[in-house]
Protein backbone atom coordinates (compact mmCIF):
# COMPACT_ATOMS: atom_id res chain seq x y z
CA UNK A 1 0.00 0.00 0.00
CA UNK A 2 2.95 2.81 0.65
CA UNK A 3 4.59 1.46 -2.12
CA UNK A 4 1.76 2.47 -4.41
CA UNK A 5 1.18 5.65 -2.71
CA UNK A 6 4.69 6.63 -3.63
CA UNK A 7 4.59 5.77 -6.87
CA UNK A 8 1.93 8.25 -6.94
CA UNK A 9 3.80 11.37 -5.98
CA UNK A 10 6.84 10.50 -7.81
CA UNK A 11 5.43 12.18 -11.38
CA UNK A 12 4.17 15.59 -9.36
CA UNK A 13 7.55 15.61 -7.57
CA UNK A 14 9.00 15.32 -11.31
CA UNK A 15 6.99 17.90 -12.56
CA UNK A 16 7.80 20.36 -9.98
CA UNK A 17 11.61 19.61 -10.20
CA UNK A 18 11.65 20.44 -14.01
CA UNK A 19 9.03 23.22 -13.06
CA UNK A 20 11.89 24.44 -11.23
CA UNK A 21 14.65 24.20 -13.17
CA UNK A 22 12.96 25.32 -16.16
CA UNK A 23 11.40 28.71 -14.78
CA UNK A 24 12.47 29.36 -11.40
CA UNK A 25 15.87 29.46 -11.02
CA UNK A 26 16.24 31.50 -14.20
CA UNK A 27 13.77 34.23 -13.30
CA UNK A 28 16.10 34.34 -9.92
CA UNK A 29 18.96 34.77 -11.75
CA UNK A 30 17.83 37.30 -14.20
CA UNK A 31 16.15 39.20 -10.79
CA UNK A 32 19.85 39.10 -9.20
CA UNK A 33 20.57 40.41 -12.36
CA UNK A 34 19.21 43.62 -12.60
CA UNK A 35 19.35 44.05 -8.50
CA UNK A 36 23.07 44.09 -9.12
CA UNK A 37 23.14 46.25 -12.11
CA UNK A 38 20.94 49.29 -10.07
CA UNK A 39 23.03 48.31 -7.06
CA UNK A 40 26.04 48.96 -9.03
CA UNK A 41 24.83 52.52 -11.08
CA UNK A 42 27.56 55.39 -11.69
CA UNK A 43 26.79 59.47 -12.60
CA UNK A 44 27.22 59.05 -16.70
CA UNK A 45 25.60 55.64 -17.01
CA UNK A 46 23.15 55.35 -20.01
CA UNK A 47 19.81 53.58 -18.83
CA UNK A 48 16.77 53.01 -19.92
CA UNK A 49 13.49 52.49 -18.24
CA UNK A 50 10.67 50.64 -18.16
CA UNK A 51 8.88 52.71 -19.88
CA UNK A 52 11.39 53.57 -22.08
CA UNK A 53 12.73 56.91 -21.40
CA UNK A 54 16.28 57.21 -22.54
CA UNK A 55 18.89 59.30 -20.50
CA UNK A 56 22.14 59.64 -18.84
CA UNK A 57 22.30 59.39 -14.72
CA UNK A 58 23.27 62.76 -13.30
CA UNK A 59 23.14 62.24 -9.43
CA UNK A 60 22.22 59.12 -7.75
CA UNK A 61 19.94 58.83 -4.06
CA UNK A 62 19.38 55.65 -1.94
CA UNK A 63 16.03 54.64 -3.53
CA UNK A 64 15.65 57.01 -6.72
CA UNK A 65 17.81 58.67 -9.23
CA UNK A 66 17.93 61.71 -11.64
CA UNK A 67 18.88 61.73 -15.50
CA UNK A 68 19.00 64.06 -18.05
CA UNK A 69 16.75 62.81 -20.58
CA UNK A 70 17.12 65.04 -24.01
CA UNK A 71 19.46 67.76 -25.47
CA UNK A 72 17.70 70.55 -23.78
CA UNK A 73 19.00 69.04 -20.12
CA UNK A 74 15.82 68.04 -19.10
CA UNK A 75 15.64 66.15 -15.62
CA UNK A 76 13.45 63.67 -14.04
CA UNK A 77 13.40 61.88 -11.02
CA UNK A 78 13.38 57.75 -11.54
CA UNK A 79 12.84 55.48 -8.80
CA UNK A 80 15.78 52.50 -9.34
CA UNK A 81 12.97 49.41 -9.45
CA UNK A 82 12.16 51.25 -12.67
CA UNK A 83 15.27 51.22 -14.26
CA UNK A 84 15.27 48.73 -17.12
CA UNK A 85 18.63 48.41 -18.27
CA UNK A 86 22.36 50.11 -18.90
CA UNK A 87 23.88 50.78 -22.51
CA UNK A 88 26.86 52.33 -24.00
CA UNK A 89 25.16 53.19 -27.39
CA UNK A 90 21.98 53.16 -28.46
CA UNK A 91 22.55 50.81 -31.28
CA UNK A 92 22.63 48.51 -28.20
CA UNK A 93 19.22 48.79 -27.91
CA UNK A 94 18.23 47.98 -31.14
CA UNK A 95 20.10 44.81 -30.77
CA UNK A 96 18.73 43.78 -27.66
CA UNK A 97 14.99 43.77 -29.22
Amino acid sequence: MNSTVLYQFIPLILMFVIFYFLLIRPQKKKEKEIQDMRANLRVGDKIMTIGGIIGKVVLIKEDYVIIESSSDHSKLDIMKWGISGTFKDKTELKEEN
